[in-house]
This record gives structure tokens, C-alpha cells and sequence, in this order.
């Protein structure tokens, strides 16, 4: 069995049982592909695929279980590489984040610049995606980290450390009648249409369960991942937006009035996480500090609740 073989095995699943685009991403012609894999089986003794004629159509029921240990044993081959050019003293590498439009547009730009300066030899990459493709991501360990607010817990095999939690605030043209409200309530909210995040961002869920519990339907009339697509259609007057506090500047969001939503709905957490059984190089464990010493400096300022945690850093 080789290193090769696990590698083209995993990149095969993850490509969707497509020889043609795994042979791509591993720059191999696919009879390569397939003779590895081929050879793979033949001497594990097993089908690993189930077929329909020539082709891979999914896992059997032993293949499940040879891919969940091909992806511990590739996460060790990678452990022992990090430890070794950590053991040598090389600060150079990739550091891949995973993480939502919100956390990459607003949050992450001071902690990179501030990471950069301590290891510029260090490349940095961002992949976003939505909660659920992150916690694949991570899990898959084709990022190092994920960072967003759901879904990363609910994965056994990942380190979770929560880092910040967050709440939401108002946003809409400056003469809207609710900024004459003295005290803006859930049912005020309802009486005008609202633009907000999809299900599964950004506390989507909560904040409908929170206007749930109280009996009341708020008017949805346009929903979207990116912050800044919201703020679009609220500066277009379709509608009052609630968006996360840490996602509005007064200085970037010139001609947009803000009214802070805090006591209304329930705080939220935004975490990172990354595989348990990895090893985590000097870098990774810096950026990991850094990231949580900026909410530490920022929290009033950004709308921002410092988390405590008793979550080493491995």
C-alpha cells in the first residue's frame, strides 16, 4: 500500500467519483488513477467502489469504512511533516482558513495584517463557504481551520474553541420611521419588511426562533449570505436590514443609520476549529492567539463579547 494510493483514493471521493477531474487535481492522466486504485483493491482484497459498468458510482460498505481510516492516516502523514520542518526551525508554510463572507470581509483583515507582520515567509489562503461546507472543509483538513458561528460544534472529530460572541443591530436610511421609536421591540420590527441572512448564516435560525417564541411573523422580504448585499437593497429602500453589529462601520456605512438590537435576540458564538488529532505548527497556534487577542482589544468597539474557554491550544 502506498502513500499515493490513499491520496488518489480520497481525492476520488471528494471530486465525486469523477476520475477525470481527481487525474486533474493530482495532475495524473486517469489510467494512472485507476491503476492505482486498482491495485489498491486487488490488494486489500476488497471493493472498495460500487460500480455501473465502468463507472465509480459510490462507496461499498467496507469502502466507507477504508476512506474514514485513509483520512486518518494522510492527517498523520501530514503531522509528521509539520513536526519535522517545526523540529528544523522552518517558519515558512500555507496557513488555510475557512470561513464565512461576514468573518472574511469583517473580522479576519486586522488579524491577518497583524499575523503577517509576525510571518511574512507564511502564505495565507481564504476558502469561504457556507457553516456546512466549512465544518467539511476542516474535517477534510483541506483547510487548517474553520471559523464561523454554526455548525462547527455539532462535528465529533473537531477541536472547537470558541472565540467571540457576537449580537445584531438595525439598519436602515436614516428617515425610517423606526428611528422616531424610542424603544424598538420585535413587534415593531414586524411591521415593516425585512432583509436579513439566509437559514444557516449568521444566526439566521435564532433570530426567527426568537420571533417564533414570541408569536410573530416578521415580513422577510429578501435574504442573502453577504452582508454588504444587504446593505445594497436596505440603501435601496426595500426594507430595514438586521445584520450582525461587527459587519457596520459609521465610517464605511456613510448614509445608513444603525440602531443596536442587542437585548432583543440571543448572543451568538463564532468559533474555529480544526481536525483533533492534528498537530498544530508555532504559526497555526499564533494565529489561533492572535485571533483571540483582537476580540480581547476590539470588543467594544466592534460589538464584539470576549468568550472564556478552558480549550487548550494543542
Amino acid at each position: 500500500m502506498e502513500i499515493r494510493q490513499l491520496r488518489s483514493l480520497l481525492v476520488l471521493v471528494d471530486t465525486g467519483f469523477s476520475v477525470s477531474r481527481a487525474a486533474e487535481h493530482l495532475h495524473l492522466v486517469q489510467s494512472a488513477i485507476s491503476q492505482q486504485l486498482g491495485h489498491l483493491e486487488e490488494e486489500l482484497g476488497v471493493r472498495i467502489f460500487k460500480r455501473q459498468g465502468r463507472r465509480l458510482t459510490g462507496l461499498t460498505d467496507v469502502g466507507h469504512d477504508i476512506v474514514e481510516q485513509a483520512r486518518r492516516a494522510m492527517s498523520d502523514i501530514g503531522n509528521i511533516k509539520r513536526i519535522g520542518k517545526e523540529y528544523v526551525g522552518e517558519i515558512s508554510g500555507v496557513l488555510r482558513i475557512g470561513t464565512t463572507h461576514t468573518q472574511a470581509r469583517y473580522v479576519l483583515p486586522p488579524v491577518i495584517k497583524q499575523f503577517r507582520r509576525a510571518y511574512p515567509e507564511v502564505e495565507l489562503e481564504i476558502h469561504q463557504g457556507t457553516p456546512g461546507q466549512l465544518v467539511e472543509m476542516a474535517a477534510k483538513e483541506s483547510v487548517d481551520f474553520s471559523i464561523c458561528t454554526e455548525a462547527l460544534a455539532e462535528h465529533p472529530g473537531l477541536e472547537v474553541i470558541p472565540c467571540y460572541e457576537w449580537n445584531r443591530c438595525l439598519i436602515a436610511l436614516p428617515e425610517h420611521p423606526l428611528f422616531t421609536c424610542r424603544r424598538i421591540t420585535l413587534k415593531s420590527l414586524c411591521e415593516h419588511p425585512l432583509i436579513t441572512y439566509v437559514f444557516g448564516f449568521t444566526g439566521r435560525s435564532h433570530m426567527s426562533d426568537t420571533f417564533s417564541a414570541a408569536n410573530l411573523s416578521p415580513r422577510v422580504v429578501l435574504s442573502a449570505a453577504d452582508t454588504d448585499v444587504i446593505k445594497t437593497y436596505v440603501r435601496e429602500g426595500m426594507g430595514v436590514g438586521i445584520i450582525a453589529t461587527i459587519a457596520f462601520s459609521r465610517e464605511q456605512d456613510k448614509g445608513l443609520a444603525y440602531r443596536d438590537l442587542g437585548r432583543l435576540f440571543p448572543w451568538e458564538t463564532t468559533k474555529i476549529a480544526y481536525r483533533k488529532d492534528k498537530y498544530l505548527r508555532q504559526f497555526q497556534r499564533e494565529f489561533i492567539e492572535i485571533f483571540q487577542g483582537f476580540v480581547t482589544r476590539q470588543g467594544k468597539k466592534t460589538g464584539m463579547r470576549q468568550v472564556r474557554t478552558e480549550v487548550a491550544i494543542r
